[in-house]
């Protein structure tokens, strides 16, 4: 059985405490703390698992009806996350990817080019998208693993730029969020936010806290999800209103969202039941050997997009996206599947909005327009990528493509440049390597400007 076999065989709520268990043995972490923690973190993910299960298996059929209604014909089928990730880690890449990106992180630590040690082993697997794309184009597996691991370079920079913003808004500390779809929305968000704030957006209090204080009982996070669960549900069955099936699956939605909204949040606390010991084991740890050193753990941004914001955030975009489906000439797309998937695009956002939904739209907007005209372009190569890797192709489908990761603009970047073969990898880790430099460099301003406050606290 090969590694990666392991890896899916296990899980996220096995392997990562397995994982957790053996970094917070390394960092000294007496032995039954490290355990009850790392079991802990366990049933964490279990929850936020089954509560995100939850809401996309609630979410997508309102949104495909969305898409039935409109009536487009595309040719280009967004066929979901989970067939881009069985993709990468069924093709060639992805034999390799979990061994390179580990050793990736590694070298970048000791280098003081990260501070993050990224052990969401899964979602390595963005990297291997990206490296299966290459490897598709060029045909050369080398150049395929080579921008695996320039992926996860950079990727580490941007979970280590997010990072003190991230802890501050969803109070996860010393944690980052080196995840390879929602991290990369981070490089656009942050100018399009910067000018919003020109234009004085930051001045309308469009944040949960804020909506909850002027509008009362409308503004509760609770209430706000079953709205918007209503006006999505409303919207998903307009052609059949006339029929109480409709209405019982509006009332359906909309209860499932305020669950959402509800029950999220207290599956993170119980995650961060077990990660707060370990975190402070580490920091510990630090004090004593490396006190000039930063330490943040790697997680998967799954465990922040149950925050309100990212949710109502989310259902907003979804009607939009459809109309930008529509609307948006050199689309080919037809979604489908990564609808449901939003949440994990704004995740990292947020904390640069500091919660402002409106702004978060916009922002949002843009990324799904600009992704809706990459994932068109990259839809042969994903199409060959998956045929390479043996996937099973949706009966009537010629491509296919996905939200999260073949509409993702640094993915996309990444492969254009290694058209160039070698001198395009040679650019792209010159890239990296400035990003990592620059940011550290001038980290305050750099942590300001992604949404950090600026009486942060030091994670030493």
């Amino acid at each position: 059985m090969s590694l990666n076999e392991i890896v899916n065989a296990l899980g996220v709520t096995v392997l990562l405490p397995i994982v957790i268990f053996i970094l917070a043995l390394f960092f000294r972490i007496p032995a039954q703390r490290a355990f009850r923690s790392a079991v802990v973190i366990g049933i964490g993910f279990i929850g936020i698992n089954l509560i995100l299960g939850f809401f996309l298996n609630n979410l997508a059929p309102a949104a495909g009806k969305m898409v039935e209604a409109a009536g487009v014909n595309l040719p280009i089928l967004d066929v979901g996350w989970p067939a881009a990730a069985a993709i990468a880690f069924a093709g060639r890449i992805g034999l390799f990817i979990i061994p390179v990106v580990v050793l990736v992180n590694v070298i970048m630590y000791v280098l003081r080019l990260t501070d993050t040690v990224n052990v969401d082993v899964w979602n390595y697997w963005h990297f291997a998208f990206t490296g299966g794309l290459v490897h598709a184009m060029t045909g050369n597996v080398w150049l395929g693993i080579t921008v695996a691991a320039l992926n996860a370079m950079i990727v580490l920079v941007l979970g280590d730029w997010t990072a003190p913003a991230v802890q501050q808004y969803y109070k996860l500390p010393g944690i980052s969020l080196p995840h390879g779809f929602s991290a990369a929305a981070v490089p656009i968000a942050i100018p399009i936010n910067w000018l919003l704030d020109k234009m004085h957006l930051d001045k309308v209090q469009a944040d949960p806290e804020a909506i909850s204080k002027k509008w009362g009982f409308l503004g509760d996070p609770v209430i706000i999800g079953l709205i918007l669960g209503f006006v999505v549900g409303i919207l998903g069955n307009l052609q059949t209103l006339g029929t109480a099936n409709a209405w019982f699956n509006v009332l359906k939605l909309g209860v499932a969202m305020a669950g959402v909204m509800y029950i999220f949040p207290k599956m993170v606390a119980i995650l961060m039941d077990g990660l707060i010991p370990i975190s402070e084991g580490v920091r510990d740890f630090m004090k004593t050997r490396a006190s000039q050193r930063k330490f943040y753990i790697g997680l998967d941004s799954a465990i922040a997009v149950g925050d309100p914001a990212a949710i109502a955030s989310a259902m907003i975009l979804v009607p939009i996206a459809i109309v930008l489906m529509i609307l948006i000439p050199q689309n080919r797309i037809l979604l489908a599947v990564d609808l449901a998937v939003l949440p994990f695009m704004v995740v990292m956002t947020i904390p640069i909005t500091r919660g402002n939904i409106l702004k978060t739209v916009i922002i949002g907007t843009i990324i799904i327009a600009v992704g809706l005209m990459v994932g068109t372009h990259m839809a042969p190569l994903f199409t060959e990528a998956a045929r390479a890797a043996q996937f099973e192709m949706p009966s009537g489908a010629t491509m296919i493509s996905s939200i999260c990761d073949g509409s993702n603009l640094l993915t996309w970047v990444m492969v254009q440049l290694m058209r160039l073969s070698w001198f395009g990898a040679l650019v792209l880790f010159l890239i990296g390597l400035g990003l990592a430099y620059l940011f550290r460099r001038n980290r305050k301003t750099w942590e300001r400007a992604a949404g950090a406050l600026e009486e942060a606290e030091e994670t030493e």
